[in-house]
């Protein structure tokens, strides 16, 4: 009985290249197949024979080698990049502003202090101090850029288009950018990684590339044009 399962098991992980969730489900399917049919070798035998005609008779052989360009996903949304990215721009110039009026207006005033009034300690303060007027300045500044630069961020790593280019080895990147104009960055499938499975992602799918900082997002409210061809290209995760 044991050899027989280790035969099962090696058909369908050895001789099948499995995603990370359908490795889970063909484990799943073997525990509920031996609790089934354990009752018994002949039902036991007939169990197996079960599994292997799902799994190691099963066409899963998805030809990568395309000839010619694929979509895989698109997310058409501009208009929320757009709306986006004009709060960022008006939240950089109105912090700037701020940072500037804090620089050019605020004056030294030192407080005067008065023995029998014990003022607060914010009221002892003197903001025109050099001190305090160049720590608002630059506090304002970087929030604004903050503000900004996490936008922009935010939308170059939105996914609009995933293209499996010719041949199968190499997935383009186009995504959202500033201003409304597209970016088209060439990633071959060894250098990138999915980091969930796509039937498990619930509001966004990451893709982790070598050598490039953050994740690119996939939203999944958009549409997989050819999931299964997914799956097994930009799908899966890969060591980097």
């Amino acid at each position: 009985m044991s050899s027989m399962l280790s035969i099962a098991l090696r058909c369908s992980t050895n001789s099948i290249r499995l995603p990370p969730y359908r490795l889970q489900k063909t484990t799943t399917l073997f525990q509920q197949a031996i609790i089934k049919n354990c009752n018994s070798i002949g039902g036991f035998r007939s169990g197996l024979s079960v599994i292997s005609r799902n799994f190691c008779t099963r066409n899963i052989d998805i030809n990568t080698n395309v000839a010619k360009d694929v979509v895989l996903f698109t997310y058409e949304n501009p208009k929320f990049y757009k709306v986006i990215n004009i709060f960022g721009i008006a939240q950089f110039v109105f912090w700037t502003y701020l940072s500037h009026f804090a620089l050019t207006t605020l004056k030294d005033a030192p407080v005067e202090e008065n023995p029998e009034v014990e003022l607060s300690w914010y009221q002892r303060i003197n903001l025109g101090e050099n001190k305090y007027r160049n720590g608002i300045s630059v506090f304002c500044f970087l929030v604004g850029y903050g503000i900004l630069f996490s936008v922009w961020m935010f939308t170059l790593r939105s996914v609009r288009f995933l293209i499996l280019r010719k041949g199968g080895n190499a997935v383009s990147f186009v995504t959202y950018g500033p201003f409304n104009r597209n970016r088209i960055m060439d990633v071959p499938l060894n250098c990138m990684s999915a980091q969930e499975a796509r039937e498990l992602a619930k509001v966004q799918l990451p893709i982790k590339v070598k050598n490039k900082s953050l994740y690119y997002v996939l939203d999944m409210r958009g549409e997989f044009k050819n999931p299964k061809l997914f799956d097994y290209t930009a799908g899966l995760k890969r060591n980097l």
